[in-house]
C-alpha cells in the first residue's frame, strides 16, 4: 500500500481516501485493464481486412501487444481475480468473456466459409486467447524478441491453430515485422 500511495502521490491513510479497500484498488486496476484491452481488440478488429485471417492475425496482434506492454497489470489481473468477492468477479469474468467472444467471432466465422478447417472452432479459439494471455507471465523488455516478433510468431501459430495452411496464410507485413509498439 505504501508504493501504491507513493506511486499516487499520496500519504497511505489519503489512498484510503479515494480507494476505503484493498480490493476497490484491485478492483479498479482489474476493470480497467479489461477495459483497454477489450477497447485494443475492438480497434484492431473494426480496422483489419474482412478476411478472417487478417482479422485474427490483427486481434492477435493487438491481444500480444497489450500484454506486452501492460505485463505488470495483465499478469495482475490474470492472478489475482480469485480476490475478488464474487460480484465484482462475476463483472470482471462477463469483460473476460467479451474479450473471448471478440476472438470467437472470428474463428467461427472463419470455420464456417471454410478458411480456417478447425472441427473445434470454439476451443481453438480458447487456445489462442489463453496462449497469448500467457504471454504476460514470460515476456521481458531485456528478452531477445521484440514485442512485433512476438505478435507475429503468435499470429503465425494462431492461424495453425485453426488450420489454416500455410500456402493460404496472410503474411505480416513490413510494417508488422519492424513497427514497435
Amino acid at each position: 500500500m505504501r508504493e501504491i500511495a507513493a506511486g499516487a502521490g499520496l500519504s497511505v491513510p489519503g489512498l484510503y481516501h479515494h480507494f476505503p479497500a484493498k480490493e476497490d484498488i484491485l478492483f479498479e486496476l482489474v476493470s480497467r485493464t479489461m477495459d483497454d484491452l477489450i477497447s485494443d481488440t475492438e480497434a484492431a478488429l473494426a480496422t483489419s481486412d474482412g478476411d478472417p485471417r487478417a482479422q485474427l492475425r490483427a486481434v492477435v496482434r493487438a491481444h500480444v501487444l497489450f500484454h506486452t506492454d501492460r505485463r505488470e497489470e495483465s499478469f495482475v489481473g490474470n492472478t489475482e481475480l480469485r480476490s475478488l468477492d464474487s460480484g465484482r468477479h462475476s463483472v470482471i469474468v462477463e469483460k473476460r468473456d467479451h474479450q473471448q467472444r471478440l476472438f470467437d467471432r472470428v474463428v467461427l466465422a472463419g470455420a464456417e466459409q471454410g478458411v480456417f478447417a478447425t472441427q473445434h472452432p470454439k476451443e481453438a479459439s480458447r487456445a489462442i486467447v489463453t496462449m497469448c494471455t500467457a504471454v504476460a507471465s514470460w515476456y521481458r523488455k531485456s528478452g531477445p524478441l521484440t514485442p512485433v516478433a512476438i505478435a507475429d510468431t503468435y499470429g503465425d501459430l494462431a492461424l495453425s491453430t485453426v488450420g489454416c495452411r500455410s500456402a493460404d496464410r496472410p503474411e505480416a507485413s513490413d510494417d508488422e515485422r519492424t513497427e514497435e509498439p
